[in-house]
C-alpha cells in the first residue's frame, strides 16, 4: 500500500449515520421554524460540525437557535442511533485488512468524541479503535472544510500530510482533505460522484477500496 494511514470519516463511511441523522436535523429545523427538507439538509450540513448549522441560520436571517439546540438534536439523534444505526456494508471487514496488512488508521469526523463513540458502540466497531485513534472537530477550532482536523489527526499519528488518504462522503470532506494536501477517495454511496469534485477516485463499494489503495 503506498500510503501509510488512511483517515476515515466516521459518519456515512464507517456508520450509516447520515439518513438518521438529517432526517432528524430536518425535522428539528423545521419545527423551530426555519423549514428544511431532508435533502436540503444533506445539501447543506452533511459532513459539517454542528456549529455549520447555526452559521447558516444566522446568515439566512432567521430566529437564532434557542440555547439547548445541541443537547435536544443530540439527545434525539442518540435515542435513534440506539434504535436503527448500522455499520455500513463492508466496513469491518475493511477494517480488518488494514490490521492484517499493517496498515494505519484512524477515524477524523465532524461530530464530537460522544458521537462517535455511541455510533462505535451501537455497531460493534469500537473494537477496532483505540482512543487515540480517534479524531473529532472538538479537537481543533475549526471544522470541514477547513483542513485543520485532517493535519491534526496525521500530526498526532505520525504521519506527513502527504502520505495520508482521507476517505470521505461528503463535498465539504474532500475539500478539507485536498486543503490538508492529502489524497482523498470519494464514497457515492449517498453522494453523486459529480458531487465529490477533485478526488483521487471514487467508490460505491467497501470491497473496491483496499486495490485502490495499493
Amino acid at each position: 500500500m503506498r500510503y501509510e494511514l488512511v483517515i476515515f470519516d466516521n459518519d456515512g463511511v464507517l456508520v450509516d449515520s447520515e439518513p438518521i441523522a438529517n432526517t432528524i436535523l430536518a425535522g428539528y429545523l423545521t419545527e423551530l421554524g426555519h423549514p428544511t427538507s431532508y435533502e436540503e439538509s444533506l445539501r447543506d450540513y452533511m459532513g459539517a460540525a454542528v456549529h455549520r448549522v447555526h452559521d447558516l441560520v444566522d446568515e439566512r436571517g432567521g430566529e437564532k437557535l434557542p440555547a439547548d439546540f445541541e443537547d435536544i438534536l443530540q439527545a434525539r439523534t442518540f435515542a435513534a442511533f440506539q434504535q436503527e444505526l448500522v455499520a455500513v456494508d463492508g466496513a469491518e471487514e475493511l477494517l480488518g485488512k488494514l490490521v492484517a496488512d499493517g496498515v494505519d488508521y484512524c477515524v477524523a469526523s465532524s461530530g464530537s468524541h460522544e458521537k462517535i463513540r455511541v455510533g462505535h458502540r451501537r455497531t460493534g466497531l469500537d473494537q477496532w479503535f483505540e482512543e487515540e485513534w480517534i479524531f473529532s472537530s472538538e479537537d481543533v477550532g475549526r471544522g470541514k472544510p477547513a483542513p485543520d482536523l485532517f493535519l491534526h489527526a496525521a500530526e498526532r499519528m505520525g504521519v506527513a500530510p502527504e502520505r495520508c488518504v482521507v476517505i470521505e462522503d461528503s463535498p465539504l470532506g474532500v475539500e478539507a482533505a485536498r486543503a490538508a494536501g492529502m489524497d482523498v477517495y470519494g464514497f457515492t454511496s449517498m453522494m453523486p460522484a459529480d458531487r465529490l469534485t477533485g478526488v483521487t477516485g471514487h467508490f460505491s463499494d467497501m470491497a473496491q477500496l483496499p486495490e485502490l489503495l495499493a
